[in-house]
């Protein structure tokens, strides 16, 4: 009898003490990270050439991108580290990607997986928004050469 509640003590102990250790670990990360609230207004549109402006936020390891392409805007052939989602809002974009030529059109949604060249064109005006995993170093240095300048 005496063995049966000491085993059944033991397994109350475990289970209580991995309930601590989640809830350690949970408070732990929630004290770290701190949540964000920003209004695309609050955002400065910059300006990459005269069809193309975009603002973006950064997260810890993620960036969400809004990008405003004007009928005719090229985006040139790149290629980069990033994993990238791009869905698009109002418009359409035809890209060039893995020797295809795919029109995403608005409430489509692209993936586009780290180094794959792509190139794309704006059908139309476009508001496209584009998520990418880890967050684009290159656009945040603004050394995105690539975008500057060009129609």
């Amino acid at each position: 009898m005496v063995k049966k509640k000491q085993k059944s003590i033991g397994k109350k102990a475990k289970a209580n003490s991995r309930s601590r250790d989640r809830r350690a670990i949970a408070k732990h990360a929630a004290a770290r990270s701190v949540h964000k609230y920003i209004p695309w207004h609050t955002i400065a549109l910059e300006d990459l050439n005269p069809l193309l402006q975009r603002q973006f936020v950064v997260g810890e390891e993620i960036m969400l991108a809004r990008v405003l392409l004007k009928k005719g805007c090229i985006v040139p052939e790149h290629s980069h580290p990033n994993e990238q989602l791009t869905y698009i809002v109002e418009g359409a974009l035809k890209f060039w990607i893995g020797g295809e030529e795919i029109v995403v059109n608005a409430g489509e949604v692209l993936c586009i997986p780290p180094n794959l060249p792509h190139k794309a064109e704006a059908l139309a005006d476009t508001v496209d928004l584009d998520v990418f995993n880890p967050p684009r170093a290159d656009w945040i240095g603004k050394t995105d050469q690539y975008l500057r300048g060009q129609k």
